[in-house]
């Protein structure tokens, strides 16, 4: 090989470099320097639409899904945009991701299934952050409402991570989504007791209680004869707030003023009745 042809095998080296950094070099540089501005965006778009959403008293538990779900939507038009500056075209490739996503979601079917449960929780909201509730068979006050679970800590502070497929696909018990709430008890008194003078000292411990609300009244009535015990059911109603500190205090001192006032609080007992046989009766 003589000195010419290993100066045209340069050139030529040279001119396909050149050739190839003139066709794509531009692009590269553009497609990096759109990915760059393409995460900036993205990331600001997220910041100003948590920061819009919390400025507008938006639910807590719905903030970072809109937030989250900006970013990724800007995120998927940026790489498109980049696909196509190297010609890709971007039809066939939704196909091929479409055809991928199918796979997928049949593989991942009880993970879809949960975030599928989760975009319902966050859109119809039966439960929010900070509620009591009783969902799956577990019972607590909402901490976190994520794409795939719902966070519950219960009331001795043990969290419950529970997939929100079981939250949306079973029955939901909100304590406290109304802002009313009707205590139940039920108190029992002798069959030898005064009904009435029963039923008065009940109604005035309710309303010397300032919990008690008297809208809805609250309803004091004999429930049942039962086999120890004249029942009366006792329900006032008063805020979600005051619920167990209310109905803990009437149980103590209804007892403790029905006693007062001279009515028993029966318990269940038996009355034994013996009977004295003639002598002789039980010999063969």
């Amino acid at each position: 090989m003589d000195i010419g042809e290993v100066g045209s095998g340069v050139e030529g080296a040279i001119e396909t470099a050149i050739n190839l950094v003139s066709t794509w070099g531009l692009r590269v540089v553009g497609a990096v320097a759109l990915l760059i501005v393409g995460r900036i965006a993205a990331g600001w778009i997220r910041r100003s639409v948590t920061k819009a959403l919390t400025k507008a008293e938006t639910d807590a538990s719905l903030v970072p899904f809109f937030a989250s779900m900006a970013y990724y939507v800007v995120l998927a038009v940026v790489v498109t945009a980049v696909l196509s500056l190297f010609g890709i075209e971007t039809t066939s490739l939704i196909a091929v991701f479409g055809a991928a996503g199918l796979a997928v979601g049949l593989a991942l079917q009880g993970t879809l299934s949960n975030f599928a449960a989760g975009v319902m929780l966050l859109i119809f909201r039966p439960i929010r952050v900070g509620d009591f509730v009783e969902v799956a068979g577990e019972a607590g006050t909402v901490t976190e409402i994520s794409i795939f679970s719902t966070l519950l800590d219960t009331g001795d502070n043990i969290r419950i991570n529970i997939p929100n497929a079981q939250v949306y696909g079973g029955t939901i018990k909100n304590y406290s989504y109304n802002d009313r709430r009707r205590i139940d008890l039920v108190m029992g008194i002798g069959y030898g007791d005064d009904i009435g003078r029963a039923i008065s000292i009940i109604e005035r411990v309710l309303r010397e209680d300032e919990r008690t609300l008297s809208d809805p009244a609250p309803t004091v009535a004999v429930a049942e004869l039962a086999d120890s015990s004249v029942n009366l059911v006792v329900r006032p109603w008063c805020r979600k707030e005051d619920y167990w500190g209310l109905r803990w205090d009437l149980t103590r001192r209804l007892k403790e003023e029905l006693e007062a006032g001279g009515c028993s609080i029966p318990f269940p007992q038996r009355d034994l009745h013996v009977v004295e046989l003639p002598e002789g009766a039980l010999r063969g």
